[in-house]
């Protein structure tokens, strides 16, 4: 894709996320009902979407042939978090953001967002390959990245790396819908149209209600506290630079489709994990520090999403 296509494309998003940054300011969504954005997403359309998206183009076959894929993102993920720990200690970023420090810089928002951006950059077709990076996002984020921010608490809980919390935080709404359809696939069972068609309507919902709650969240983002110091600075090396270029160069060694290394690229180049601010508040550390970088992430990924598409 050349550059102005993919600023074409990406002005679906922009314009999505510049009618709910209006709302907000409207107060048509407000503090009271955002929350429910994500919830619909998370536990309605994005289940829903992947069991239609799953079970309408997928047959056994073809799930196997994809399925060789996961080593790309697991092995670029692994490794970009290996950085993350040699960075950490060279540049002493500070115990209490250390764990949100590793875990932003090597996973990304990788369903909320990257579902909708590569919808609209490639297409339904596209949607196997996100699933199968959001498989090893999910599970590296809520195992590694989990672990790493529980360990940088000074008075938080401290879960073991695989505990049963873990397993909750792991088995998320999408990737139980995702690991359903995969069954259903593998056991070539048949849905009733109906229900298809029903999950289909409801899946339509994710790119809009995703889009209308990141721009609510800009809303309430003080541009005053946007300030870019080192330790959030190092963060966007590693989404921006060092994430995306570990999965060019690892899925240079290892035979995937074209459009397949494409979306792995875009999905690399992401925002943080939305709930990167709730796991610090819920481990007592710096709880800002999280939320300035999904912010600043979230705002710079529509220009740096169309420099990685115009490389290919």
């Amino acid at each position: 894709m050349g550059f102005f296509e993919v600023l074409t494309s990406l002005m679906v998003i922009v314009i999505l996320v510049a009618a709910g940054f209006g709302f907000a300011k409207m107060g048509w969504i407000n503090a009271t009902t955002a929350p429910l954005l994500p919830q619909l997403v998370n536990r309605l359309a994005l289940p829903t979407y992947m069991l239609w998206s799953f079970l309408s183009k997928f047959d056994r076959e073809h799930f196997f042939s994809l399925a060789s894929g996961l080593i790309v993102p697991y092995s670029a993920m692994l490794l970009s978090f290996g950085f993350s720990i040699l960075i950490g200690y060279a540049f002493k970023v500070p115990p209490e953001r250390i764990g949100v420090f590793r875990s932003g810089f090597f996973a990304s928002s990788a369903i909320f967002i990257g579902l909708p951006v590569c919808l609209a950059l490639f297409g339904d077709e596209v949607v196997p390959y996100v699933l199968i990076y959001f498989l090893a996002n999910a599970s590296l984020f809520w195992t590694l990245g989990n672990y790493s921010i529980s360990k940088s608490s000074m008075h938080g809980n401290n879960y073991p790396l695989f505990s049963r919390h873990t397993l909750q935080l792991v088995f998320s709404p999408p990737l139980v819908a995702f690991m359903i359809a995969i069954i259903l696939v593998l056991l070539e069972v048949k849905l009733p149209s109906f229900l298809l068609e029903s999950f289909k309507y409801l899946g339509s919902m994710v790119t809009p209600l995703s889009m209308l709650f990141i721009g609510y969240t800009l809303s309430t983002v003080k541009y005053s506290d946007l300030t870019f110091d080192k330790d959030i600075n190092l963060i966007l090396v590693g989404r921006f630079v060092i994430s995306p270029l570990l999965v060019i160069g690892v899925s240079y060694f290892i035979d995937i489709p074209y459009m397949m290394r494409q979306a792995f690229v875009v999905l690399s180049a992401l925002p943080v994990v939305a709930q990167l601010p709730i796991l610090s508040s819920v481990y007592g550390l710096d709880t800002k520090y999280a939320a300035i970088v999904v912010s600043v992430t979230t705002l710079l990924c529509l220009f740096v999403i169309p420099i990685y598409m115009s490389i290919f």
